[in-house]
Parts: C-alpha cells; structure tokens; sequence
C-alpha cells in the first residue's frame, strides 16, 4: 500500500468526510458514483494509509459552557532541547490547551487555549508558569471569532 496513489475520488471522498464524517456510505458511494462495496473499501483504504486519522464530533465551544478563547505566547528562557521536550510533554497534559504550536519568530510557541471564566484562565496561568524553563507569556484574548472550520483546502487536489 506504500505506492498507492490517491485518485480524485479518494480526494473527493476526503473532501467530503471532512465536512461530514456522519455520512452514510450509501449518500457517500451516490455523490462520489460509486456503489456501496467499492466505496467502503476505498475509505477502509484510506483509514489504513493514514489520510483518515479518526473522527470527531465537533461540539459548541459556548453551549459547553467554555466562552472564554485565549492565545498565549509562550517564550522559554533558553531553546534547549530538554526544556522544549518538557514543555511540550506538559502542555499534552492540560485539557484545556486546543492546540499548540512551536514556532519561528518572537515566540516559542502559540498555544490556544478555551476556558468557562477568567478564574479558571488564572488557573491555567499558575500552572503555566510553574513550567521550568518558561520566561515570558503573553495573552490576547479573543473577542469573537471571524473564521473557524476543520477542512482542509483540498480544492487543488480535486
């Protein structure tokens, strides 16, 4: 399976799951003009390639109850690779970090991050500065969000 080359319909298949991972197989074989049996085998495939790394739901950041989106700048002290790694290696560990990012620039690294209240935000900051090696953050708080999806561009490929 190393070799296999996606086709457009694997992309459009993509395209699609990416959007709406709830589709039955029978609506996704219609609109890729399929039938059912080779469809599913094509997405099994995909799975197995690694193009498909799971499937989520995605729930109401502010009907769960977690209004509050902050981005955090972390800088560490120093860029060794032991305090890279341990910073790293903890933020895998706070539930409330969405993602987070290494990054060239003025910054180590850009963290998203979504809590209930500014209490609990606090919270979050007391255990980010506990992190050995951590020498400078800066919060920006979002007010709302312009643009937020989960789909990739794949427009290019299809």
């Amino acid at each position: 399976m190393a070799d296999y080359k996606l086709d457009n319909i694997d992309w459009k298949i993509l395209d699609i799951l990416q959007s709406d991972a709830s589709i039955s197989n029978l609506e996704l074989a219609e609109r890729v003009f399929l039938s059912p049996s080779p469809c599913s085998r094509r997405v099994k495939n995909l799975e197995g390639l690694g193009y498909i790394s799971r499937r989520v739901t995605l729930i109401d950041q502010h009907k769960a109850g977690l209004p509050v989106t902050v981005f955090v700048q972390v800088s560490m002290h120093h860029q060794v690779k032991a305090d890279l790694d341990r910073f790293a290696q903890q933020v895998l560990d706070w539930s409330e970090v969405m993602e987070c990012y290494l990054m060239t620039g003025d910054f180590d690294y850009l963290i998203r991050v979504v809590t209930p209240d500014l209490f609990a935000y606090q919270a979050f900051l007391d255990k980010l500065t506990q992190v050995e090696g951590v020498d400078h953050i800066k919060s920006s708080f979002s007010l709302k969000p312009i643009l937020y999806k989960t789909e990739l561009p794949l427009t290019h490929l299809l």
